[in-house]
């Protein structure tokens, strides 16, 4: 059976990519760097906007939009992970057999991930509240103020939030998103 993504062109995606078997290494420096700059590779070659996001220590959350008349976000996430997974080499110095590129790409990112389309304009402030919630909801922090590896302070910036903004004022329920 062939599984069938939603591909709008112009539209806006919450996504979740995970880790192979949630191996927890995305939120070291190095990795935090290395994934930032796949990003602005690929977003360069093929332009798309980060609208939220959050890293952590196995997954990370986003919602992209992408240029209008473009639907092609399969091809920039095969690009973003191929990207990082090439220039993570030291990350399984315990498995030096695994050097084949596609069987090495397999070890760092679980094959496929959970994209949504993006409905209106509730749909898109209900998943960006759940993105900005998850290092709390994951237990990682007590405030989304305090990771570092979120949208949450550029929303505040922005006056999207106010900064004592929490998840519980705005009503979020755990819908799962793809973890």
């Amino acid at each position: 059976m062939r599984y069938r993504r939603a591909q709008t062109p112009g539209g806006s995606y919450f996504f979740t990519v995970v880790t192979y078997r949630r191996r927890k290494f995305l939120c070291e420096l190095d990795n935090v760097e290395l994934l930032r700059t796949a990003f602005l590779t690929v977003k360069l070659a093929h332009p798309f906007t980060i609208d939220a996001f959050v890293l952590l220590p196995e997954h990370l959350h986003c919602i992209l939009t992408l240029p209008q008349g473009d639907k092609d976000y399969p091809m920039r996430w095969n690009a973003i992970k191929n990207y990082f997974t090439r220039r993570c080499l030291d990350l399984y110095k315990s498995s030096p057999t695994l050097s084949q590129k596609r069987k090495r790409a397999q070890t760092v990112w679980q094959p496929r991930y959970w994209e949504h389309q993006i409905r209106d304009d509730q749909d898109f402030e209900k998943h960006c509240d759940y993105i900005h919630w998850n290092p709390v909801k994951h237990g990682l922090v007590t405030h989304p103020r305090h990771w570092p590896y979120s949208s949450f302070q550029r929303f505040v910036n922005l006056g999207i939030y106010p900064p004592n903004w929490t998840a519980s004022s705005r009503g979020i329920e755990d819908d799962g998103y793809g973890e």
